[in-house]
């Protein structure tokens, strides 16, 4: 390293008499190359400065990557601030709910998260139009819309005509808001006398919103139609027009002559079972507006004898709705009724035992769709066939 250094003083030394000998004045080219710095030392700072933006840049990387991180963290650690006890020993202490991160605290109250805002079921006070349509049944569109069976028959008497068995499809229904009926007002009548009337109490019809009454002034136009929340009244018993056939009076059965059919003795019944195959009610259950049950069969399933008992009718037409229908005098007062068959296996005075093949089930009568209309009658009268049937 001296030995360079001995060698480039005097080289500096001859430079620095020739620059003291020059004019002040340098040429132009002179100037220009002077005014010009180095390449060398352009370059030289042009590096500097792409290495100061590329260091900002890992500055400003390195800052937002702390802060995240430190939040991350900040979340995923337990509370800041831990319960402390009461000064008062002598209360008792309430420990904070645990968050479930392993801590005794709490960090934060959790919710459920909920796509769909739930709100709460408004009260219907007016009437809406169903539009009946295949596959419908009176007991479905009742639960559908939280009434009876015997509401939806009470308000469509003009469509329905009492009968559940009348519904098809493209019929237009009024489903009140609630069980009841519609009344219309007429000149003279008094709120206590209509509730009367439809077994109502008068303070359901006073308080129903529906009916936009005046509490100050219950007073009702005539003309107005009115609803009686909870009334009913009398229908029309289909049954009546089939009437119950029994064998004639014997002191062996105990069976009333209901009608004039005379087949003398025969088996008498000692429990009942299910006359189809299905358990399921597919139409309409045993209620004020339908003395029977409609059990689920498909056309041309078989349907059997309820119990031992003797043929008392089997005839074949519309019979007032019921279609082909068979009735089974069991003796001790009962009679069962299978209607709307698509055909008839046996015939009057046949004995037959409990499970019988007695037909097939269809659609004939005034039947909406395939299906086994079943009733029990005792004393000529129909009992509910759940209280029997087995």
């Amino acid at each position: 390293m001296k030995n360079r250094l001995d060698r480039i003083r005097p080289f500096l030394t001859s430079l620095t008499l020739k620059f003291k000998r020059k004019p002040k004045s340098l040429p132009a080219e002179a100037q220009k190359e002077a005014a010009e710095p180095a390449p060398r030392a352009k370059a030289k700072d042009d590096r500097f400065g792409l290495i100061s933006w590329v260091v900002t840049v890992l500055l400003v990387i390195a800052l937002l990557g702390s802060a995240l991180l430190w939040k991350n963290a900040s979340a995923s650690k337990g509370p800041l601030i831990q319960a402390t006890p009461l000064p008062d020993s002598n209360q008792p202490q309430v420990p904070l709910p645990d968050s479930g991160a392993g801590t005794n605290g709490m960090d934060s109250i959790h919710r459920e998260l909920q796509l769909k805002t739930k709100i709460p079921e408004r009260p219907r006070y007016e009437p809406v139009t169903y539009h009946v349509r295949r596959g419908d049944a009176m007991i479905a569109i009742a639960e559908g819309f939280k009434v009876k069976t015997e509401t939806i028959l009470y308000v469509n008497k003009t469509v329905l005509d009492d009968n559940p068995h009348s519904l098809r499809p493209g019929m237009e229904l009024l489903i009140p808001p609630v069980d009841g009926l519609y009344y219309e007002w007429k000149e003279g009548d008094t709120i206590e006398v209509v509730a009367e009337e439809f077994d109502a109490d008068p303070e359901d019809i006073m308080n129903f919103p529906g009916n936009e009454i005046d509490l100050t002034d219950p007073t009702i136009k005539p003309g107005s139609t009115v609803m009686i929340p909870g009334g009913s009244r009398e229908l029309r018993d289909w049954t009546q027009d089939l009437v119950t056939a029994g064998r004639s009076n014997d002191g062996s059965t105990g069976t009333s002559d209901f009608g004039t059919n005379v087949c003398g003795g025969g088996p008498i019944a000692s429990g009942f079972g299910w006359p189809a195959a299905s358990h399921n009610i597919s139409g309409n259950g045993y209620g004020p507006g339908h003395l029977g049950l409609d059990i689920q069969a498909n056309e041309g399933e078989a349907v059997y004898a309820a119990g031992s008992g003797v043929v008392t009718m089997a005839q074949g037409g519309y019979n007032y709705g019921y279609g082909n229908v068979v009735q089974i005098d069991h003796g001790s007062g009962y009679v069962t009724v299978y209607a709307h068959l698509s055909q008839i296996n046996v015939g009057v005075c046949t004995p037959v035992g409990q499970g019988t093949l007695i037909g097939l089930a269809g659609s004939t009568g005034n039947a909406f769709g395939a299906h086994l209309h079943f009733e029990v009658r005792l004393g000529g009268s129909n009992i509910n066939p759940y209280d029997i049937v087995q």
